[in-house]
């Protein structure tokens, strides 16, 4: 498998996790869950068999939270992997156990997420055998029994990551001037081209018909932006769960590993 198959890899599915995501977090009403619930406690609609009650209403019923959340195929490895196809129902001494590995290998995948996709960039190859090396050293992490995950520094480890991927984006992004405010404001039929929106609010902002070729979207919050036919095909560092809490329809062109949301129409 190559480096780009790996990456249309890391997708949730569901059928072999756990509800690990429907019970490990943290739920606000107001964030588009269907009503608070404190870490660790199941969400009143995870059925017996980790189905969710109401999963085919969650549109209607605006639950913008569930419907954006993706966790890069974490829990599945959880579940299969470390514990072994066994759940916190059956291992109920270690259930806050396996609650806080989840919640720590999400943020392992979540990097592997990004360092796969600089993999499909055009870099220098010493660079790419760098992300090559710290891929490798992901996977090994995530394997990791449960204590040594447990004890295993994430903030240092991040720290190490965050500087190479700035790095490359640095090689991407332009000298273009980024606006100083996004929320709920109009850039329609813009070029957006080559901008650094790393960890930007661009809630409810107005991005139809723009385009985004290698603009940088690191951590960026786009719930309910509009991309409405725009064009996201070579933006950089987009997930499926920035793509899933925001507004598109069939005309938006996305990264092709990613996927249309069942509420884009």
């Amino acid at each position: 498998m190559n480096y780009s198959e790996e990456l249309l890899q890391l997708k949730t599915n569901c059928s072999k996790c756990s509800g690990l995501c429907c019970v490990a977090l943290f739920f606000s009403k107001m964030d588009g869950f269907p009503k608070d619930k404190k870490a660790g406690q199941p969400c009143n609609n995870l059925l017996d068999d980790f189905r969710c009650k109401i999963h085919t209403q969650l549109e209607d019923r605006n639950l913008k939270g569930c419907i954006g959340y993706d966790c890069f195929g974490a829990g599945q490895h959880v579940t299969q992997c470390i514990y072994q196809g066994k759940t916190y129902r059956d291992l109920t001494n270690q259930a806050t156990e396996i609650f806080d590995v989840f919640i720590i290998v999400f943020q392992l995948y979540q990097v592997r997420y990004y360092l796969l996709e600089v993999l499909t960039l055009d870099i220098s190859s010493k660079k790419k055998e760098r992300i090559k090396d710290l891929i490798i050293e992901n996977k090994k992490i995530c394997n990791y029994f449960p204590n040594e995950l447990l004890s295993f520094n994430l903030n240092t480890y991040k720290d190490k990551i965050n500087p190479v991927l700035k790095q490359i984006c640095s090689q991407f992004k332009n000298n273009k001037k980024v606006p100083t405010a996004f929320l709920a404001k109009n850039f329609k039929g813009e070029d957006m081209s080559g901008l650094d929106l790393s960890m930007k609010l661009l809630i409810a902002a107005n991005f139809d018909s723009c385009k985004f070729d290698n603009t940088i979207f690191l951590g960026a919050d786009t719930r309910d932006a509009n991309f409405n036919d725009a064009d996201l095909t070579k933006a950089l560092f987009l997930t499926q769960g920035q793509v899933n809490s925001a507004k598109g329809n069939r005309n938006t062109k996305l990264p092709k590993h990613l996927n249309y949301p069942v509420t884009w129409k």
